[in-house]
Protein backbone atom coordinates (compact mmCIF):
# COMPACT_ATOMS: atom_id res chain seq x y z
CA UNK A 1 0.00 0.00 0.00
CA UNK A 2 1.36 3.40 -1.00
CA UNK A 3 1.72 6.46 1.16
CA UNK A 4 -0.62 9.48 1.16
CA UNK A 5 1.18 12.80 1.54
CA UNK A 6 -0.56 15.82 3.08
CA UNK A 7 0.96 19.30 2.96
CA UNK A 8 -0.44 21.84 5.38
CA UNK A 9 -1.47 19.08 7.77
CA UNK A 10 -1.13 21.31 10.83
CA UNK A 11 -3.69 23.86 9.60
CA UNK A 12 -7.46 24.00 9.97
CA UNK A 13 -8.43 22.11 6.81
CA UNK A 14 -5.27 20.03 6.59
CA UNK A 15 -5.62 18.63 10.10
CA UNK A 16 -9.19 17.51 9.42
CA UNK A 17 -8.13 15.96 6.10
CA UNK A 18 -5.28 14.13 7.84
CA UNK A 19 -7.58 12.77 10.52
CA UNK A 20 -10.07 11.43 7.97
CA UNK A 21 -7.30 9.82 5.92
CA UNK A 22 -6.06 8.00 9.02
CA UNK A 23 -9.62 6.84 9.69
CA UNK A 24 -9.86 5.65 6.06
CA UNK A 25 -6.84 3.47 6.67
CA UNK A 26 -4.25 5.38 4.63
CA UNK A 27 -0.58 5.41 5.55
CA UNK A 28 -0.30 9.14 6.02
CA UNK A 29 2.83 11.25 5.77
CA UNK A 30 2.51 14.91 6.80
CA UNK A 31 4.92 17.68 5.89
CA UNK A 32 5.90 19.83 8.86
CA UNK A 33 7.91 23.03 8.63
CA UNK A 34 10.55 23.96 11.17
CA UNK A 35 8.81 25.61 14.09
CA UNK A 36 5.31 24.48 13.09
CA UNK A 37 2.77 23.90 15.83
CA UNK A 38 1.81 20.23 15.62
CA UNK A 39 -0.82 19.93 18.34
CA UNK A 40 -3.46 19.04 15.75
CA UNK A 41 -1.49 15.92 14.82
CA UNK A 42 -1.10 14.64 18.39
CA UNK A 43 -2.49 11.15 18.84
CA UNK A 44 -2.66 10.42 15.11
CA UNK A 45 -0.72 7.58 13.51
CA UNK A 46 1.05 9.86 11.06
CA UNK A 47 4.62 9.96 9.77
CA UNK A 48 5.98 13.48 10.06
CA UNK A 49 8.62 14.72 7.63
CA UNK A 50 10.42 18.06 7.70
CA UNK A 51 9.61 19.84 4.46
CA UNK A 52 8.64 23.24 3.09
CA UNK A 53 6.59 23.74 -0.06
CA UNK A 54 9.16 26.29 -1.26
CA UNK A 55 12.04 23.85 -0.83
CA UNK A 56 11.96 21.56 -3.86
CA UNK A 57 14.53 19.11 -2.50
CA UNK A 58 12.58 18.57 0.73
CA UNK A 59 9.32 18.06 -1.19
CA UNK A 60 11.04 15.57 -3.51
CA UNK A 61 12.22 13.59 -0.49
CA UNK A 62 8.76 13.73 1.09
CA UNK A 63 7.23 12.26 -2.07
CA UNK A 64 9.31 9.07 -2.05
CA UNK A 65 6.94 6.11 -2.10
CA UNK A 66 3.87 8.34 -2.26
CA UNK A 67 0.88 7.39 -4.41
CA UNK A 68 -1.58 10.14 -3.40
CA UNK A 69 -1.03 13.81 -2.59
CA UNK A 70 -3.31 16.30 -0.84
CA UNK A 71 -1.75 19.73 -1.31
CA UNK A 72 -3.56 21.71 1.38
CA UNK A 73 -0.78 24.11 2.39
CA UNK A 74 -1.33 27.76 1.57
CA UNK A 75 -1.50 31.27 2.96
CA UNK A 76 -4.96 32.79 3.52
CA UNK A 77 -4.36 36.16 5.15
CA UNK A 78 -5.87 39.26 3.57
CA UNK A 79 -3.24 41.26 5.46
CA UNK A 80 -0.23 39.52 3.94
CA UNK A 81 1.80 41.18 1.22
CA UNK A 82 1.50 40.16 -2.42
CA UNK A 83 5.06 38.78 -2.55
CA UNK A 84 4.42 36.41 0.36
CA UNK A 85 1.04 35.27 -0.97
CA UNK A 86 2.29 34.61 -4.49
CA UNK A 87 5.42 32.87 -3.26
CA UNK A 88 3.55 30.45 -0.98
CA UNK A 89 0.32 29.97 -2.93
CA UNK A 90 1.64 30.03 -6.50
CA UNK A 91 5.28 28.97 -6.29
CA UNK A 92 4.52 26.45 -3.54
CA UNK A 93 1.73 24.88 -5.56
CA UNK A 94 3.92 24.67 -8.66
CA UNK A 95 6.77 23.00 -6.77
CA UNK A 96 4.57 20.43 -5.00
CA UNK A 97 2.59 19.47 -8.10
CA UNK A 98 5.61 19.39 -10.42
CA UNK A 99 7.31 17.03 -7.99
CA UNK A 100 4.12 14.97 -7.69
CA UNK A 101 4.10 14.61 -11.47
CA UNK A 102 7.77 13.63 -11.43
CA UNK A 103 7.06 11.04 -8.70
CA UNK A 104 4.25 9.50 -10.77
CA UNK A 105 1.53 9.75 -8.13
CA UNK A 106 -1.81 8.12 -8.86
CA UNK A 107 -3.89 11.05 -7.63
CA UNK A 108 -3.44 14.63 -6.49
CA UNK A 109 -6.04 16.81 -4.79
CA UNK A 110 -5.41 20.54 -4.65
CA UNK A 111 -7.02 22.73 -2.00
CA UNK A 112 -7.87 25.92 -3.83
CA UNK A 113 -10.55 28.41 -2.77
CA UNK A 114 -13.69 30.08 -4.05
CA UNK A 115 -11.41 33.13 -4.24
CA UNK A 116 -10.00 31.55 -7.42
CA UNK A 117 -13.48 31.74 -8.92
CA UNK A 118 -14.15 35.25 -7.69
CA UNK A 119 -17.22 36.80 -6.09
CA UNK A 120 -20.63 36.43 -7.66
CA UNK A 121 -22.57 39.38 -9.07
CA UNK A 122 -24.39 41.10 -6.22
CA UNK A 123 -27.57 39.24 -5.32
CA UNK A 124 -26.59 36.13 -7.33
CA UNK A 125 -24.57 32.96 -6.74
CA UNK A 126 -21.58 31.64 -8.68
CA UNK A 127 -20.52 28.15 -9.70
CA UNK A 128 -17.41 26.54 -11.18
CA UNK A 129 -18.12 27.90 -14.68
CA UNK A 130 -17.87 31.57 -13.72
CA UNK A 131 -15.16 33.48 -15.59
CA UNK A 132 -12.60 35.02 -13.22
CA UNK A 133 -12.88 38.80 -13.20
CA UNK A 134 -11.77 39.53 -9.63
CA UNK A 135 -8.30 40.80 -10.47
CA UNK A 136 -9.73 44.31 -10.73
CA UNK A 137 -10.38 44.38 -6.98
CA UNK A 138 -6.67 44.45 -6.20
CA UNK A 139 -6.78 41.72 -3.55
CA UNK A 140 -3.47 39.80 -3.61
CA UNK A 141 -4.89 36.73 -1.87
CA UNK A 142 -7.65 36.37 -4.47
CA UNK A 143 -5.25 36.82 -7.39
CA UNK A 144 -2.73 34.39 -5.90
CA UNK A 145 -5.33 31.61 -5.59
CA UNK A 146 -6.45 32.15 -9.18
CA UNK A 147 -2.87 32.04 -10.43
CA UNK A 148 -2.16 28.92 -8.34
CA UNK A 149 -5.04 27.15 -10.10
CA UNK A 150 -3.63 28.17 -13.48
CA UNK A 151 -0.29 26.63 -12.52
CA UNK A 152 -2.00 23.47 -11.29
CA UNK A 153 -3.98 23.03 -14.51
CA UNK A 154 -0.85 23.61 -16.58
CA UNK A 155 0.87 20.76 -14.73
CA UNK A 156 -2.25 18.58 -15.03
CA UNK A 157 -2.08 19.07 -18.81
CA UNK A 158 1.30 17.30 -18.68
CA UNK A 159 -0.27 14.22 -17.11
CA UNK A 160 -0.80 14.85 -13.40
CA UNK A 161 -4.11 13.20 -12.34
CA UNK A 162 -5.36 16.27 -10.49
CA UNK A 163 -8.69 17.20 -8.93
CA UNK A 164 -9.29 20.67 -7.46
CA UNK A 165 -11.58 21.57 -4.57
CA UNK A 166 -12.66 25.15 -3.87
CA UNK A 167 -13.76 25.58 -0.25
CA UNK A 168 -15.81 28.62 0.72
CA UNK A 169 -15.18 30.46 4.02
CA UNK A 170 -14.14 27.67 6.39
CA UNK A 171 -15.21 27.68 10.02
CA UNK A 172 -15.39 25.07 12.77
CA UNK A 173 -13.08 23.71 15.44
CA UNK A 174 -9.30 23.58 15.37
CA UNK A 175 -8.13 26.84 13.79
CA UNK A 176 -5.00 27.14 15.92
CA UNK A 177 -3.42 29.58 13.45
CA UNK A 178 -6.49 31.86 13.57
CA UNK A 179 -7.01 31.95 9.83
CA UNK A 180 -10.56 31.94 8.45
CA UNK A 181 -12.26 31.70 11.85
CA UNK A 182 -10.62 34.94 13.01
CA UNK A 183 -13.87 36.66 12.00
CA UNK A 184 -15.73 34.83 14.77
CA UNK A 185 -12.95 35.44 17.27
CA UNK A 186 -13.05 39.18 16.60
CA UNK A 187 -16.84 39.12 16.80
CA UNK A 188 -16.69 37.50 20.25
CA UNK A 189 -14.19 40.12 21.38
CA UNK A 190 -16.36 42.96 20.01
CA UNK A 191 -13.47 43.97 17.76
CA UNK A 192 -15.65 44.56 14.69
CA UNK A 193 -16.72 48.18 15.17
CA UNK A 194 -18.51 48.44 11.82
CA UNK A 195 -19.21 46.46 8.67
CA UNK A 196 -20.40 46.93 5.11
CA UNK A 197 -22.95 45.28 2.85
CA UNK A 198 -21.63 41.95 1.57
CA UNK A 199 -22.20 38.20 1.50
CA UNK A 200 -20.22 35.16 2.61
CA UNK A 201 -20.62 31.42 2.09
CA UNK A 202 -19.73 29.55 5.29
CA UNK A 203 -18.77 25.87 5.38
CA UNK A 204 -17.55 23.53 8.12
CA UNK A 205 -13.93 22.34 8.17
CA UNK A 206 -15.02 18.75 8.73
CA UNK A 207 -17.33 18.90 5.73
CA UNK A 208 -14.52 20.36 3.61
CA UNK A 209 -12.25 17.50 4.69
CA UNK A 210 -14.90 14.97 3.65
CA UNK A 211 -15.13 16.78 0.33
CA UNK A 212 -11.39 16.28 -0.17
CA UNK A 213 -11.69 12.54 0.28
CA UNK A 214 -14.69 12.38 -2.02
CA UNK A 215 -12.75 14.33 -4.64
CA UNK A 216 -9.96 11.78 -4.30
CA UNK A 217 -12.36 8.87 -4.65
CA UNK A 218 -14.92 10.18 -7.17
CA UNK A 219 -13.69 13.44 -8.65
CA UNK A 220 -13.05 13.78 -12.37
CA UNK A 221 -9.46 14.58 -13.29
CA UNK A 222 -9.07 18.19 -14.38
CA UNK A 223 -12.32 19.32 -12.74
CA UNK A 224 -12.88 21.60 -9.77
CA UNK A 225 -15.60 21.39 -7.13
CA UNK A 226 -16.96 24.17 -4.92
CA UNK A 227 -17.33 23.04 -1.30
CA UNK A 228 -19.72 25.53 0.25
CA UNK A 229 -22.81 25.56 2.39
CA UNK A 230 -24.98 28.47 3.54
CA UNK A 231 -24.84 31.84 1.81
CA UNK A 232 -25.15 34.63 4.39
CA UNK A 233 -25.48 38.33 3.98
CA UNK A 234 -23.24 39.92 6.59
CA UNK A 235 -26.40 41.27 8.23
CA UNK A 236 -27.69 37.73 8.69
CA UNK A 237 -24.34 36.21 9.63
CA UNK A 238 -23.72 38.74 12.41
CA UNK A 239 -27.31 38.45 13.61
CA UNK A 240 -26.94 34.65 13.86
CA UNK A 241 -23.58 34.90 15.61
CA UNK A 242 -25.15 37.34 18.05
CA UNK A 243 -28.12 35.09 18.73
CA UNK A 244 -25.95 31.99 19.21
CA UNK A 245 -23.23 33.65 21.30
CA UNK A 246 -25.23 36.21 23.28
CA UNK A 247 -22.84 38.97 22.15
CA UNK A 248 -24.41 41.93 20.39
CA UNK A 249 -23.56 42.10 16.67
CA UNK A 250 -21.80 45.19 15.30
CA UNK A 251 -24.16 48.15 15.50
CA UNK A 252 -22.74 50.27 12.68
CA UNK A 253 -23.21 49.40 9.02
CA UNK A 254 -21.32 51.84 6.85
CA UNK A 255 -21.40 52.76 3.17
CA UNK A 256 -18.35 51.28 1.47
CA UNK A 257 -16.49 54.56 0.94
CA UNK A 258 -16.94 55.56 4.59
CA UNK A 259 -15.64 52.16 5.71
CA UNK A 260 -12.61 52.49 3.43
CA UNK A 261 -11.82 55.88 4.93
CA UNK A 262 -12.10 54.38 8.41
CA UNK A 263 -9.75 51.55 7.40
CA UNK A 264 -7.21 53.97 5.97
CA UNK A 265 -7.27 55.91 9.22
CA UNK A 266 -6.85 52.68 11.21
CA UNK A 267 -3.88 51.64 9.10
CA UNK A 268 -2.23 55.03 9.71
CA UNK A 269 -2.25 54.51 13.49
CA UNK A 270 0.63 52.72 15.25
CA UNK A 271 0.17 49.05 16.06
CA UNK A 272 -2.07 46.43 14.48
CA UNK A 273 -5.06 48.06 12.76
CA UNK A 274 -8.52 46.94 13.83
CA UNK A 275 -9.40 46.62 10.14
CA UNK A 276 -7.61 47.10 6.83
CA UNK A 277 -8.53 48.41 3.40
CA UNK A 278 -8.16 44.91 1.95
CA UNK A 279 -10.51 43.44 4.53
CA UNK A 280 -13.12 46.11 3.86
CA UNK A 281 -12.93 45.62 0.09
CA UNK A 282 -13.15 41.85 0.42
CA UNK A 283 -16.08 41.94 2.85
CA UNK A 284 -18.02 44.26 0.55
CA UNK A 285 -18.10 41.64 -2.23
CA UNK A 286 -20.69 38.92 -2.83
CA UNK A 287 -18.97 35.63 -1.94
CA UNK A 288 -22.06 33.49 -2.61
CA UNK A 289 -21.89 30.10 -4.32
CA UNK A 290 -23.68 26.96 -5.41
CA UNK A 291 -22.21 23.54 -4.55
CA UNK A 292 -24.53 21.65 -6.91
CA UNK A 293 -21.69 20.00 -8.81
CA UNK A 294 -20.00 18.59 -5.69
CA UNK A 295 -23.31 17.27 -4.41
CA UNK A 296 -24.19 15.70 -7.75
CA UNK A 297 -20.83 14.25 -8.79
CA UNK A 298 -19.17 13.57 -5.44
CA UNK A 299 -22.19 12.81 -3.27
CA UNK A 300 -21.09 15.57 -0.91
CA UNK A 301 -23.54 16.59 1.84
CA UNK A 302 -22.61 19.45 4.18
CA UNK A 303 -23.87 19.53 7.73
CA UNK A 304 -26.26 22.12 9.18
CA UNK A 305 -24.76 25.60 8.94
CA UNK A 306 -25.83 26.57 12.47
CA UNK A 307 -23.84 23.69 13.96
CA UNK A 308 -20.75 25.14 12.31
CA UNK A 309 -21.28 28.55 13.91
CA UNK A 310 -21.95 27.00 17.32
CA UNK A 311 -18.83 24.82 17.11
CA UNK A 312 -16.66 27.79 16.19
CA UNK A 313 -18.04 29.91 19.04
CA UNK A 314 -17.67 27.08 21.56
CA UNK A 315 -14.12 26.29 20.42
CA UNK A 316 -12.92 29.85 20.98
CA UNK A 317 -14.77 30.15 24.28
CA UNK A 318 -13.18 26.97 25.58
CA UNK A 319 -9.73 27.83 24.23
CA UNK A 320 -9.51 31.52 25.16
CA UNK A 321 -12.24 32.10 27.75
CA UNK A 322 -10.54 35.11 29.29
CA UNK A 323 -10.39 36.91 25.92
CA UNK A 324 -14.01 36.36 24.86
CA UNK A 325 -16.93 38.57 25.85
CA UNK A 326 -19.58 36.71 27.91
CA UNK A 327 -23.19 36.20 26.77
CA UNK A 328 -25.30 39.28 27.36
CA UNK A 329 -22.56 41.68 26.27
CA UNK A 330 -23.81 44.77 24.44
CA UNK A 331 -22.10 47.07 22.00
CA UNK A 332 -21.03 50.44 23.48
CA UNK A 333 -23.86 52.97 23.65
CA UNK A 334 -22.09 55.39 21.30
CA UNK A 335 -21.84 52.73 18.57
CA UNK A 336 -25.49 51.74 19.04
CA UNK A 337 -26.58 55.38 18.74
CA UNK A 338 -24.38 55.83 15.68
CA UNK A 339 -25.84 52.73 14.06
CA UNK A 340 -29.37 53.90 14.81
CA UNK A 341 -28.63 57.30 13.29
CA UNK A 342 -27.20 55.77 10.11
CA UNK A 343 -30.21 53.48 9.73
CA UNK A 344 -32.60 56.36 10.22
CA UNK A 345 -30.72 58.49 7.68
CA UNK A 346 -30.77 55.60 5.21
CA UNK A 347 -34.52 55.22 5.65
CA UNK A 348 -35.10 58.91 4.99
CA UNK A 349 -32.93 58.86 1.86
CA UNK A 350 -34.68 55.75 0.62
CA UNK A 351 -38.11 57.37 1.00
CA UNK A 352 -36.92 60.50 -0.80
CA UNK A 353 -35.62 58.42 -3.73
CA UNK A 354 -38.96 56.58 -3.84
Amino acid sequence: MGVTLVTGATGLVGSHVTRLLVERGDRVRATVRAGSRTEQLEGLDVERVRADVLDRASIRRALRGVTRVFHVAGFTSLRAGADTLFRVNVDGTRIVLEEALRAGVERAVLTSSVAAIGPAPRGATADETQVFRAGRFGLPYVSSKHEAENEALRIAAHGLPLVIVNPAHVMGRGDIHRSSTELVRRFLQRRIPAYVDGALNVVDAQDVARGHLLADERGVVGERYILGNRNFTLDRLFADLGRLSGVDPPAVKLPLEAALQLARAAEALPGTPVLTVGEVRASSLWWAYRSTKAKRELGWKPSHHEDTLVDTIDWYRSREPQLMEPPGTHQPLLLRLTGFGIRQAGGVLGSLRG
